[in-house]
Parts: structure tokens; sequence; C-alpha cells
């Protein structure tokens, strides 16, 4: 491979996230430290802390991040653990259902759990029914603790992060260890915590990671909940007053610095732990068979909490379907109008169309810079290559709300990128926003494309006088072909559902998102919120295709994709 290549390709890559990446986070920090008089200052941050509504809404972030990643990891682990230990009835059919609540943004099932467990939901109706409480009895379940509330929706939506890499780390562990553990006399659940819970202690916290942070800077969820002492939702109305007040630039920079310090002591403490293991052929590995009643009970919890886990599914199916749902255990009556509303609304048919527009553009954008990525960090003799993979993961590090708030810190007038100011027309700034965001998916698959492929071939097509593009191109390519589609799919797929940088960056009705347009039909009266989980059960079909689509092609290995 050309030396000459692989240093444009740094270099490229290099000034791509200097110029929207670092840049972004620099201009957060800018307006954290430094003043109006352009001197280092660390009074706004002084005056953050000192106020009890900020104090009291970095605490709530921090929290939820934690209650977030504990019950997904409550959820997650045992289900990981089964899947990979154990045959029992529906096994197959129950290890891919699992991965459905990935197929909706954690917002759109808020709006489903609330109808189900609001003041006038349907559980209340259920328990009436049940002559449990009087008729007219109202209460609303999380209105009493809407932190919960969030967390738990959160979780539910983000568990499958942790089962993909808990299942690829059990995957890999060498049974050899776990036997002869066995055979000295450690066994049970002390078997699992002193030495299988260890090895897969890096899958863990990759996985971990990720909920974590996604926890922590949560920004749909809490705005259905309508739950605003937590940090994110505190950015997000201070937006308005990003021009002249430093307390949203300060509020991001102690977000970014928070998730930074957490994910650097998580990394120091469990990610750089590795143990050598022998191959699995070299024991009795893989899933054993379990007497009927044990196998029926896997089945049971299975089942349980996978249905649990698409209960806020449920609900917006439900009232996506339905004509009317007030006070009742199941919608009074369904009909199909609102899904023909949900394309036909003034509001939807531009947000189907930008969102398309949006998510293919910044897949192009991932798919080429990724390859080229993936090929010099694998393929190259670049002494400095490995930046290249550090560079390409680092946003899997940063919330999106930080750099989606670096982005309109950037562009606003008088500032060296004003001139995408998304005031105007927020194209562009989506475009990149969803690039970076999503570009780890594409570098993630390719890398393992290309470490698959014996590089052989490639040095045979040389030495017939075949270029090294041309090679890349004739050759390599075509043998990665599932690899790059998978992780353009999955690109495409959550840019065309990204949250924070569609609610923060698109501000004019014609260039909203579809995420973007859910929320803000669900804040009409009226049958807004019917639209709006009409729209989300069509965006939950497209993404649910994409997410079978990728399990089927990449099996297991789907959950390396999710690491930092």
């Amino acid at each position: 491979m050309s030396q000459t290549f692989a240093r444009s390709v740094f270099a490229f890559t290099l000034l791509f996230f200097a110029a929207f990446f670092f840049w972004p986070i620099l201009q957060i920090l800018r307006g954290g430290f430094i003043d109006a008089d352009g001197n280092f200052t660390l009074r706004t941050f002084g005056a953050l802390l000192a106020d009890p509504l900020y104090r009291t809404g970095l605490l709530n972030s921090f929290w939820l991040g934690l209650a977030t990643s504990v019950l997904a990891f409550a959820i997650g682990l045992p289900l990981a653990f089964l899947s990979d230990r154990f045959e029992f009835p529906g096994k197959t059919a129950l290890t891919s259902i699992v991965l459905v609540p990935m197929i909706l943004p954690p917002f759109v099932g808020a709006i489903g759990i609330k109808q189900i467990f609001g003041q006038y939901g349907a559980l209340n109706a259920l328990l009436i029914r049940l002559g449990l409480r009087p008729e007219g009895w109202a209460f609303d379940w999380f209105g009493i603790a809407p932190f919960w509330g969030v967390a738990l929706v959160s979780a539910l939506t983000l568990y499958p992060i942790i089962y993909l890499n808990c299942a690829a780390a059990l995957a890999n562990v060498d049974p050899a260890m776990e036997e002869a553990a066995q055979n000295l006399g450690c066994t049970g659940f002390r078997r699992f915590r002193c030495v299988t819970l260890p090895l897969i202690k890096p899958g863990l916290f990759a996985g971990g990671t990720i909920v974590f942070i996604a926890g922590f800077t949560e920004l749909g969820v809490p705005l259905v909940f309508d739950y605003s002492r937590l940090a994110s939702v505190q950015i997000f109305y201070g937006l308005k007053d990003i021009g002249g007040n430093p307390a949203p630039y300060a509020l991001v920079t102690l977000l970014l610095l928070s998730t930074t310090a957490l994910y650097a002591l998580g990394k120091g403490l469990f990610g750089r732990q590795s143990y050598a293991m022998m191959a699995k052929a070299s024991s009795t590995g893989g899933a054993r068979s379990l007497p009927p009643g044990r196998a029926l009970l896997c089945t049971a919890i299975f089942g349980g909490v996978t249905a649990l886990a698409v209960l806020p599914h449920v609900g917006v199916v439900l009232t996506a379907f339905a004509s009317d749902w007030y006070a009742s255990i199941l919608p009074h009556g369904f009909t199909l109008e609102n899904f023909a509303l949900a394309l036909g609304h003034p509001l939807t048919v531009s947000a189907i169309g930008n969102s398309i527009k949006f998510a293919a553009a910044s897949t192009v954008v991932d798919v080429v810079l990724g390859i080229a990525i993936a090929y010099v960090v694998v393929r190259s003799k670049l002494a400095y290559r490995g930046v290249l993979d550090v560079l390409a993961m680092l946003p899997l590090a940063v919330p999106g709300l930080v750099v989606a708030f670096g982005y309109l810190a950037m562009s606003q007038e008088g500032r060296l990128f004003g001139f995408l100011n998304p005031v105007e027309n927020p194209t562009v700034l989506l475009v990149i926003a969803y690039s970076v965001r999503r570009l780890p998916y594409v570098v993630r698959s390719a890398v393992a494309g290309f470490q698959q492929t014996s590089e052989t071939l490639e040095e045979a097509a040389q030495n017939l006088g075949c270029p090294p593009l041309k090679t890349l191109a004739r050759i390599t390519l075509p043998l990665i072909a599932a690899n790059l589609i998978a992780g353009g799919l999955l690109a495409f797929a959550f840019a065309m559902l990204e949250v924070s940088d569609s609610l923060i960056l698109a501000q004019k009705q014609a260039f909203y998102p579809i995420t973007k347009a859910i929320l803000e039909l669900f804040q009409l009266l009226g049958d807004g919120q019917f639209i709006a989980s009409a729209l989300g059960v069509w965006a939950m079909a497209f993404l649910g295709i994409c997410i079978v689509g990728l399990s089927m092609v990449l099996g297991k290995k789907l959950g390396a994709i999710f690491r930092v």
C-alpha cells in the first residue's frame, strides 16, 4: 500500500476531526472558561455550582446515568448468560426478539409508557376493572417518581447494547478455565463471580460506557415526561440564550468533563484487562441442554424480561392504531387513519424526506471515510496508524448532546463557521453531525472485514501488476461487502432516528427530521400523540428491518460495533 495514500487519509481524517469534533468542543470550553473580556475565569462554574437548581440537575443526571446502567445490566447480563450457556425452548426466536428495543428511540417509547401508566392509563383501568380500586380512581405511576420513569424507559431501550457486548464476551471465554475452577470446587455463582466475570469485564465496560453516557445525557425521555430537573433539559431550554448567557456553556463543559473523567476511570479500572485464552475447541464448551423443568424456566425468564422490555413498544403500537384511548385497558376503537395522517401531515411529509436526505448523505461520508480509515489501520505500515482508530472511536465516548451544542456554539454569527448557522438552514451541520456520530460503526465493521480477509489475495493481485487502489476496489471490497453493508445500514438507520442533534440543530419546521417532528406532534393537543405514535411505528418498522438484517449478517459480532 502506498505510504502517500496512508498519509493523505491520516491528514484528511485529522483535519476533519479537528474542524468538526475538536473545534466544537473547544468552543464549548471557551464559552465556559473565558469571560466577555477574553480572560480565563472560573466564576461561571462557581455561580453554576452555587445555584441549587443547576447543582441538582447535574447530580440528577449522574444518578440517572448510574440508575440506567444498573437497570440495563440487571436485564442484559442474565439474558446474555442464559443464551450463551443453555439450550431452551424458543431460544432462537427469543434471542432475536431481545433486540427489538433497539428499534425505537427512547423518547418515543416514553409516549407508550405514559399511555399505559398515566393517570387515565391502561394499568389504572385494569385495577378498577378488577375491583382493586374504586371507579374514577386516578394515579400517575411515574408522575410521583419521574426520575425512575426516565431511568426505566432508558434502560429498557439500551439494555440490548449490554446484552450484545456480554454475549460476545461470553462467547470468547475459554470453557477450560471454568471447568478447571469447577474441578477445584469453585461452582455456581462463586465460579461466575470469581472466574467468568473477570474474563468478560472488558466487554461489560464496553457496553456499560455507552449506556451510562446515554443515560447521563438523555434528553428526549425527560422532555416527554416533563422532567426538567436534569442538566440535559436545562441545556436544551438554555439554547435560547446561547449568545449572551455563559451558563449553558459551563453546564455542557461540566457534562463533558464528567463523562470524560468517568470514562477514563472506568477504562483504567476495567477496560485494559485482558486474559490469554486457548481456542474453544480445546474443551467441551458451548450451550448445554437442561432438564425439561429448568429449560422451561429459562424460557419463562427470557420471555418475561423480553415482554417487559417491549412494553413501551406495545404502548406505542396500540396508541398508533387507537381512535381514542382514555381510561380504558385497551383503546376504545382501532383505525388506520393515524398512519395515513402520519404520512400525509404537513409536518411529517417534509420530516421523512429530510431524514432520508440527511441520513443518506451522512452514510455516504461514513462509508467512504470509514473504508479509508479501516484500510490504513489494518493494511498500512504507518507508524501512527493507531491514532486513526482512536480518533474514529472518540465520538462514542462523547455525548451527542455535547457535540450538538458544540456545533451550535461554533456556528454563531461572527464565529469561524458562522456561515453554517442552523437558524437559516441546518442541512450541512446535521449531515456532518450524523456522520461524526455514526462513523465508528462503519469503521468497526470495515476493520473486522479487513482483518478476516487474507492479505495474500491483495499481494497476489499487486504482483500481477494491479495497483493498490484498484486491488482494493476489485478484490478486497467485494470480499468484505457484508461488513460494509452492515456498518452502512447501522449508520443510516441510527442517523434516521438521531435525537440530540435533531432536537438541537433543527430549528425551522421546514428542516425538521423525523425525531423532531415526533416530539412536536406529541406536544400538539387532540390527536397529536396518536399521529406521533403512528410515525414512531413507521420508524420502528424501518429500523427493525435494518437490525434483523444486521443480526443475520454479523450474528454475535454485532456487539463489537457498540464498543469504545
